[in-house]
């Protein structure tokens, strides 16, 4: 009898394909939720470690080259054609040596044109001069006018003032044909040159680069996290690259006010005392400096996430057994740990692997826990 009512309600279906296709859909919903039922969700196995305070004091690396203290570009004061160069890059020069010269004509003609001028002023000068003396005398004895008086007066005055203006056109000539010779203005080292003999120069155009005497610094492309950490007046300690037994000690003489567009970092020139010639100009250098002893908290880098563009870490709380997102201040980076300066707090469990594969909320077993 049951297969017989079986029978009818499958020839029933077989009519009806909508309710044949509803039945299987019940049918299948059934099943999924059995299975579900049957697969719990399994806490995720993470690494974790504890953090702490660890004592700072951590010695950092920069590499970077000396350059000179006080660095000059020599340039002619004005414009003209240079015919010679007597110094080139490498070359010691000695202060107030020749070391370039442009053409001089002009400058020696426009010369020669000013000494004219003013001998032609004061000839007219001690003609108008004489004139004035002649009236001053007329005048007192009542045989001319007070017109031609003032006249002479006038023309005398006029003569003076052509004269200091000749004196002063000449001394304009005299420096300009002076100006024809650049002399260094300090002993020091050519570095580099700007031009070459035949070429048509401008006024203020960089014809030698000059690294005075006086001093070397060593400079460094040091990025902002790594200031702020360091101490206010820090011990530098400076050895070449290829020669680690040349060394030299300095402190910080100078910090770029602006970060560089690209690298984001600061030029910083270190003062260096009594640098041993070894550490020639252009010579690649490290320099050490001890940070800061203040303890700080230290993660490893694989711990490191991002949430909302900013750095964070995965914290797990260990009464529920949950993770939950935090952001974190990074102090900076080492090539293994990152130092945090604020958002972790000591005794905190800090997930180190499997980080990608978290969602908040999350419970987690820590591997070797026996959680």
């Amino acid at each position: 009898m049951a297969n017989t009512s079986e029978l009818r309600f499958s020839r029933r279906l077989s009519r009806h394909p909508a309710l044949l296709a509803l039945a299987a859909a019940l049918l299948l919903g059934a099943c999924d939720r059995g299975e579900e039922a049957e697969i719990p969700q399994l806490p995720r196995p993470v690494r974790t470690v504890t953090v702490e305070k660890q004592q700072g004091g951590q010695r950092v690396t920069l590499t970077g080259d000396i350059q000179a203290k006080d660095e000059a570009a020599l340039a002619f004061r004005v414009s003209g054609r240079m015919i010679e160069r007597s110094a080139n890059v490498g070359d010691t020069v000695k202060a107030g040596q020749l070391v370039a010269r442009l053409d001089a004509q002009n400058a020696q003609n426009t010369l020669r044109s000013a000494q004219a001028g003013l001998a032609a002023a004061e000839s007219q000068l001690v003609k108008t001069s004489n004139a004035f003396s002649r009236q001053d005398r007329l005048l007192g004895n009542g045989f001319t006018t007070h017109a031609n008086h003032d006249a002479a007066r006038n023309a005398m005055q006029a003569a003076q003032a052509s004269v200091d203006d000749a004196e002063a056109q000449l001394r304009i000539a005299t420096d300009n044909v002076d100006y024809t010779e650049l002399r260094a203005d300090a002993p020091g080292t050519v570095t580099a040159r700007g031009a070459e003999p035949g070429e048509v120069v401008q006024a203020g155009q960089m014809i030698l680069q000059l690294a005075r005497k006086g001093g070397r610094d060593a400079v460094f492309d040091v990025p902002a996290a790594l200031l702020r950490a360091a101490p206010a007046d820090p011990v530098i300690t400076v050895s070449l690259t290829d020669d680690p037994s040349v060394t030299a000690t300095g402190r910080v003489r100078e910090v770029a006010p602006q970060a560089d567009p690209v690298t984001r970092t600061f030029r910083v020139r270190v003062g260096l005392d009594n640098p041993p010639e070894a550490m020639r100009l252009g010579s690649t250098v490290n320099g050490q400096a001890q940070l800061d002893s203040e303890a700080t908290i230290e993660v490893p880098a694989s711990a490191l996430t991002s949430v909302s563009s900013q750095p964070a870490v995965w914290v797990v709380d260990p009464a529920t057994g949950t993770v939950s997102l935090r952001n974190i201040e990074v102090l900076r980076f080492n090539p293994s740990t990152v130092a945090v300066a604020s958002g972790l707090e000591p005794g905190e469990v800090v997930v180190t692997a499997g980080v990608q594969a978290l969602h908040p909320g999350q419970k987690v077993r820590l591997l070797g826990s026996g959680a």
